[in-house]
This record gives structure tokens, sequence and C-alpha cells, in this order.
């Protein structure tokens, strides 16, 4: 469900996995009670702050603090866009678009859906750059994917889905955005395929920065995909414009 990645005074960092959701559902604990039970049997911490979400398909970084005085701190941090993100995700649909922003108003849909609009009064923003795999060393169908680095600089839900499905390339996996989701259609992929990657912000006058390159999943663990992913290590050193 969950792995540690990192432990300070103020908060811990841990990779959660695919498929698992944030709160308790009727089938399974959720992440934010099992990583809490974690917390108090196996480093002492006697409660946790939830300070952001993931989405149930996404795999990757996440933070929780351990008091409240930092749970405040990042909750400001997040507020005004310091905590820079980082995401991966896989497409094998060819985007409007090989790079860019995606900027718009977000409204509820259907069928617990979420889409972009023209309107600009309280955008979602996000940056990516994206990557063909047909000319890598592809061990899978991998190299008919095409691989998403994404910074978002708001925090709504589906956003990152949703900004992709906007310019023609809906995340494989995603039974909820890729258009008329089969199995067929997703090419049997047995998880959503975004990946939170990377997270780098100022607490208390620490810098921080942690990047997971991604294990979960047939298309993630291709070797041509991993040697692509050594190329962007430093994702917050790409050359991302002003906004």
């Amino acid at each position: 469900m969950f792995e540690l990645i990192g432990q300070t005074e103020h908060f811990i960092v841990v990779n959660k996995s695919a498929g698992i959701g944030f709160h308790n559902d009727e089938q399974q604990a959720g992440l934010f009670t099992t990583v809490s039970q974690f917390a108090k049997d196996q480093l002492a911490i006697k409660e946790l702050y939830p300070v952001h979400r993931l989405d149930k398909m996404t795999s990757g970084l996440i933070l929780f603090a351990t008091s409240l005085k930092a749970a405040n701190q990042f909750q400001q941090l997040f507020s005004q866009h310091q905590v820079e993100k980082y995401y991966l995700a896989l497409s094998d649909k060819k985007p409007k678009k090989k790079q860019g922003l995606i900027k718009g108003d977000m409204a509820k849909s259907r069928r617990g859906m979420w889409k972009l609009l023209r309107s600009q009064t309280k955008p979602a923003i996000t940056q990516f750059f994206s990557y063909s795999l047909a000319n890598q060393t592809m061990a899978t169908e991998a190299k008919d994917q095409r691989l998403f680095i994404l910074k978002p600089h708001s925090g709504k839900t589906h956003q990152i889905r949703v900004a992709l499905t906007s310019i023609g390339a809906p995340i494989s996996g995603d039974q909820l955005y890729y258009p008329n989701a089969t199995a067929a259609d997703i090419g049997n992929q047995e998880r959503g395929y975004l990946h939170a990657y990377a997270l780098r912000f100022k607490l208390f006058d620490q810098d921080y920065q942690y990047l997971l390159p991604p294990s979960q999943g047939t298309l993630f663990n291709d070797s041509g995909l991993a040697s692509l992913l050594k190329e962007l290590a430093e994702p917050w050193l790409l050359n991302w414009p002003k906004i």
C-alpha cells in the first residue's frame, strides 16, 4: 500500500501505491488510516496531518505533517504555490501540442468526471513537456506511448487527468477519462499511468527535494523508459517558462 521514503522532525513522505484510496471505503482502509497507524506503531508519531492528496489511481510521493505547526506551514506553502510538484504520465494518443501550458476553469461533468472550460476565473494551471518513446529502445508496448512530465501550479480535483484529456491525450489505463474506456481501449492496463514523481519545497528555512521514479506497472518498468527518466532526474532544471 505504501513505502516510507523519508522522515524529518516535521513531516514524513511516503510512496503511495496505485489503486489505493486516500480515505477508507467499504473494501479497505485508506492510505491516511494505514499510514497513521504505521507512524504510531513504528515511528512513535502520535498524530499525522494530511496536507495534500493523490487520486486513487495515482502512485508516488505524498506528504504528511507530524505536527499542527508543520501542517499550518504546509497549508500556507501550498496556497502560495511554493511546493513544486512534478508528475509523470503515459498516453498512447497523440496530443494536440507536445509541450506548453494547459489553463482553464474546471467544472463538474458526468459520471464523477470534470471538464476544462475556456473561462479563466479561477483556472487550473498545468505546464508540461512530452517525449515520444517510439525512438527509445523499448522492451514492451511502451514504445507506443508518449511520456509526459507535468508541473501543476494549482491543486484541482483530477487536474492532470483533465488537462491531458483536453489536449487529446488521456492517460493510459485511466478508466474514467479514456474515451469509451473498455479493457481493449486501455490495453488491459493493470493501472492508470500517473505517478507523483518529485517534490521540492522549503519548510522552516530548510530546503527539501524528493524524487521517486515509478516502479508499479508494466509500462513504467520498461528499461527504455528508465533510461529516458535518467535524463529527467532533476525536473526542476527543465526550461519551465514563467507564467
